[in-house]
C-alpha cells in the first residue's frame, strides 16, 4: 500500500480523516453500549430470564452472519463514508423505536428482539465500513499505532457508554433511548466532515466471483484463518458479558448502576492494553503472543466465574480487556496489511463471520448454556473451553504461531 500524499509518516493524528474516523467510532460504540445497558436490563427486568439475555445476542447475530458477504461487498464497491452514514441513520430509527416502545409502555421481549435485528444489520455494514476506510486514512508507516489509537477511542467509549447507561437507567429507560439516539445522530454529521479518499484499487464488480473472493483469499493465507478463527472460539466460549445482568442482580447484588461498572471493566483493561501498544507497537514473536494472549483471556474468565468478590469480578473483567486487545490487534494487523485495497471490505466481511459474530452468538451460547447448567458453571465452562481451544489451534495453526514481526506483514502483498 503507497504512502498517501501530502501526509508525513510521523503521527496518525496528523490526518484530519483518522482523528474524525476515531470520533465517529467513539461515538458510535458510546451509543452502542448506552443502548445494549437499557435492552439488557430491562429484557431481564421484565422477563427475569437468562436466555432472554442468549436472544439478545442472537437477534444481532442473525443478519451479520446472512449478510456478511454482501456487506464486504458494499465496503469495496461504493463510497465507504455513505455507507457509514445509512447505517447511523438506521441505528437512530432503531433507538426511537426503543424509545417509543417505552414512552407508550409497550416494552416487551419480542419488539425489542426484533428492533435488534434491524440494528444488527445496520452494525453488519458499519463495521467492514468502518475498518476498510482506516488505512486509506494514514500512511503505511503510522497503520500500527493508527489502529491501536482507533481501538483506544473505542475503548473509551466502552468504559464510558456502560457506566453511563447504567446511570441514565437509574433515570429512567427513555433516558437511556434518547441519550443513544442523540449520539448516532452525532456520529452521522461527523462522518460527512471526513474528507473523500482515491481508492487504490478499482471498486469491486457484483459477482458470486466478486462477493467469494475475501473468502478465497483468508482461505489462502493460514496465519489469517488461524487468528480469525481462534479468536471466534475464545468469545463464542470465554464470553461473559452476556450474563453481567445475571451477575449483578443476583450475584454480587449491585443493580443497574453497578451494571454499568461491570461492563466497562474490560474496556478499562482494553484501554491501558491499546495506549501502551500505540506507543510500544508488539514487537517480534507476534503469533506466540496471540496465543498467550487468548490462553490469559480463558484464564481471567474462569477467575471471574468464581468470584463473588465486586473487586475481584472488576479485576478479572479488566483481565480479559487486556488480553483481548493484544489478540485483536495481531488480528487486525493480519487483515488490514495482508488484503489489498480493493478486497479490504470483502476480507473484513467474511472475517466478521468469524469475529463480530463471535460475540453476538456467544451471548446467544452462554444464555443457553447458563439456563441448562446455572450461570456461574456457563462462564467456568467456556473459560475452561477457551483454553482448551488455544492449545489445540497452537497445534493446529503452526504459521500463526510462527509469525514474528507484524510490520512486514504487507512486504509479503
Amino acid at each position: 500500500m503507497s504512502e498517501l500524499v501530502g501526509v508525513p509518516p510521523r503521527s496518525p493524528f496528523e490526518s484530519r480523516g483518522f482523528v474524525l474516523l476515531s470520533t465517529v467510532r467513539l461515538a458510535s460504540v458510546l451509543g452502542v453500549q448506552v443502548q445494549s445497558i437499557g435492552v439488557a436490563w430491562l429484557i431481564y427486568t421484565l422477563t427475569g430470564s437468562v436466555l432472554n439475555l442468549g436472544y439478545v445476542g442472537l437477534a444481532q447475530f442473525a443478519p451479520t452472519i446472512s449478510l456478511a458477504l454482501f456487506t464486504g461487498h458494499a465496503a469495496d464497491r461504493w463510497d465507504r463514508r455513505r455507507i457509514l452514514i445509512a447505517c447511523y441513520a438506521v441505528q437512530l430509527a432503531c433507538a426511537g423505536a426503543f424509545l417509543a416502545l417505552v414512552l407508550l409502555h409497550r416494552a416487551a421481549a419480542a419488539p425489542m428482539l426484533g428492533i435488534l435485528v434491524v440494528f444488527g444489520a445496520a452494525r453488519a455494514f458499519e463495521n467492514p465500513a468502518g475498518q476498510s476506510l482506516l488505512p486509506n486514512l494514514v500512511p503505511r508507516d503510522v497503520y500500527p499505532r493508527a489502529l491501536a489509537w482507533n481501538a483506544s477511542a473505542q475503548h473509551i467509549a466502552t468504559i464510558v457508554g456502560p457506566a453511563l447507561g447504567g446511570l441514565l437507567f437509574a433515570v429512567g429507560p427513555a433516558a437511556v433511548f434518547g441519550v443513544a439516539a442523540a449520539i448516532f445522530v452525532i456520529a452521522a454529521v461527523l462522518t460527512l466532515a471526513i474528507p473523500a479518499v482515491d481508492r487504490l484499487g478499482p471498486p469491486a464488480t457484483f459477482s458470486w466471483a466478486s462477493l467469494l473472493a475475501g473468502l478465497g483469499f483468508i482461505r489462502s493465507r493460514p496465519e489469517v484463518l488461524g487468528a480469525i478463527s481462534l479468536d471466534l472460539f475464545a468469545v463464542l466460549l470465554g464470553g461473559a458479558t452476556a450474563l453481567l445482568p445475571a451477575y449483578a442482580r443476583d450475584i454480587l447484588h449491585i443493580g443497574p448502576v453497578g451494571l454499568g461498572v461491570l461492563r466497562s471493566a474490560p474496556a478499562v483493561g482494553a484501554l491501558a492494553a491499546a495506549v501502551v501498544l500505540a506507543h510500544r507497537p508488539l514487537g517480534g514473536r507476534a503469533g506466540r503472543t496471540m496465543f498467550i494472549a487468548v490462553a490469559g483471556f480463558g484464564g481471567a474468565t474462569i477467575v471471574f466465574g468464581l468470584s463473588t468478590n465486586v473487586v475481584l469480578s472488576f479485576i478479572a473483567l479488566m483481565a480479559l480487556g487486556v488480553f483481548d486487545t493484544v489478540s485483536v490487534v495481531v488480528r487486525l494487523m493480519l487483515l488490514q496489511l495482508s488484503a489489498p485495497d480493493e478486497m479490504r471490505g470483502r476480507v473484513a466481511g467474511v472475517s466478521g463471520i468469524f469475529t463480530t459474530t463471535s460475540n453476538q452468538l456467544g451471548e446467544f451460547e452462554s444464555g443457553v448454556t447458563a439456563a441448562w447448567f446455572g450461570v456461574v458453571p456457563a462462564v467456568i465452562l467456556g473459560g475452561v473451553g477457551t483454553l482448551v481451544m488455544t492449545v489445540l489451534w497452537a497445534w493446529r495453526c503452526p504459521a500463526l504461531r510462527r509469525i514474528d514481526r507484524l510490520e512486514s506483514i504487507g512486504d509479503q502483498t
